[in-house]
């Protein structure tokens, strides 16, 4: 694990391929028989990325205070962004684009002191080695339950071919190799569709062993199985946060490319309540976007982006810098604290009729404050009994509510001291 990842607080995510040309699911529609593979690869056609500009993303990007991006440089309908010499299903050589897409993406991140993450599927369901093995199972009845009927991802029992199967291993690894070997220093490999295999069908500590030999300080995440560096909760914030390092990636609306028919988008305010959770319990927030087929960012995703920058930069101190707060139960919202454990924010989501409670603290706040207006809160210990502390509540006056979320700074002498005992029988 790098030490900037635990620190970065907010990556975004970007689901950009031929699946926007129609707007329908990334690689899932075929899979689904949404609509044939013969449909779905008709995109092909229309694919420009004739607005795509990468220094306008991470322009963005950086204001709004992200620290890290990762782009799908291949989905599981196997279309590359970059010349791979792997194969010729590309944008490079398949699309009126025509070109790499990968290079000025890196570049552009690099300008902007962004880290530079690649996701990359481990499956692919167009090369036609791929679906060529089965996954072992305990009974060789299960191959007749219908799991494994799915022609893209499955062959028949009788047509197992261990020898297509290491050609395809192959692929894999001269794709992973340009990857890391082509574009400089690469920070975050974000590996998916490792489920239709045996992390040894996919040989996964052999491979962590090559893509370390390749670059060394790159991390990687949970989707290399048991060899991955950080878990990645999808789209559900965990209620008890994973041990490590960890990111909880998230989609603005219900879709991670480009669905034109999905504007169930996320208010700003729920948005900035996932990422204040997130950050509360440690973790990062990897915020996903879809462009349009020609590169653009849709307007209602710009606009949330730029919520919820706005937000983190009245707010920063709060955010970069710190780490997980209060333990579930103490207090109703989240919290971080600063790594010197002497000072804590809290973030609550709801306006209060009065004042807002904290438990567990065994020594009070020299000084409360309201983190953006900088105004002084004023504050008091109710109860207590022995070891078990009072509950100290705060004064909010209607002139520090945030609409999003009001963060209050809580600042004591020498490091927190919590009580989470069960007090006097």
């Amino acid at each position: 694990m790098q030490p900037w990842f635990p620190d970065a607080k907010l990556g975004i995510f970007i689901h950009y391929g031929i699946y926007a040309v129609k707007g329908i699911d990334e690689s899932w529609a075929f899979f689904n028989d949404k609509i044939s593979y013969e449909g779905y690869m008709e995109q092909l056609d229309g694919f420009t990325a004739s607005n795509y500009d990468p220094e306008e993303w991470a322009d963005l990007f950086e204001r709004v205070g992200a620290k890290y991006v990762v782009l799908t440089t291949k989905h599981h309908d196997g279309v590359a962004l970059w010349d791979t010499k792997a194969n010729d299903l590309s944008v490079i050589h398949k699309t009126p684009a025509g070109r790499d897409l990968i290079t000025p993406y890196v570049e552009a991140l690099r300008k902007h002191d962004l880290k530079v993450g690649f996701y990359y599927s481990h499956l692919d369901w167009s090369h036609p080695d791929y679906a060529t093995i089965l996954p072992k199972v305990d009974d060789p009845k299960e191959y007749a339950s219908g799991r494994f009927d799915n022609r893209f991802a499955y062959c028949k029992p009788e047509d197992q071919d261990p020898a297509r199967w290491a050609n395809f291993l192959r692929f894999h690894r001269q794709q992973l190799e340009e990857l890391m070997t082509q574009f400089g220093d690469i920070d975050l490999l974000w590996f998916d569709g490792e489920w239709e295999r045996d992390t040894d069908q996919f040989d996964m500590k052999g491979l962590r062993d090559q893509l370390m030999a390749w670059q060394s300080g790159t991390i990687y995440n949970s989707r290399l199985r048991d060899y991955g560096d950080y878990a990645t909760p999808e789209q559900g914030i965990p209620i008890v946060p994973p041990k490590g390092p960890w990111e909880f990636c998230v989609t603005i609306n219900d879709s991670w490319g480009y669905q034109g028919t999905d504007n169930n988008h996320k208010s700003v305010r729920q948005i900035v309540r996932m990422f204040a959770e997130t950050i509360g319990m440690g973790g990062n927030m990897l915020l996903d976007v879809g462009p349009y087929e020609d590169g653009r960012l849709q307007p209602e995703q710009v606009e949330r982006l730029e919520g919820l920058g706005d937000w983190i930069k009245r707010h920063s101190e709060a955010v970069y810098g710190t780490i997980a707060g209060l333990p579930q139960g103490l207090f109703y919202g989240a919290s971080t604290m600063n790594k010197a454990k002497d000072t804590l924010y809290l973030m609550f989501f709801d306006k209060p009729f009065d004042q807002v409670a904290v438990k567990g603290l065994r020594k009070l706040p020299k000084r409360v404050t309201a983190l953006g207006s900088g105004g002084e809160l004023k504050y008091r210990n109710i109860g207590g009994l022995g070891e078990t502390p009072g509950i100290l509540w705060i004064d909010i006056p209607e002139s520090i509510i945030d609409p999003n979320s009001t963060v209050v700074k809580l600042e004591f002498d020498g490091e927190i001291d919590i009580y989470q005992g069960k007090g006097r029988d």
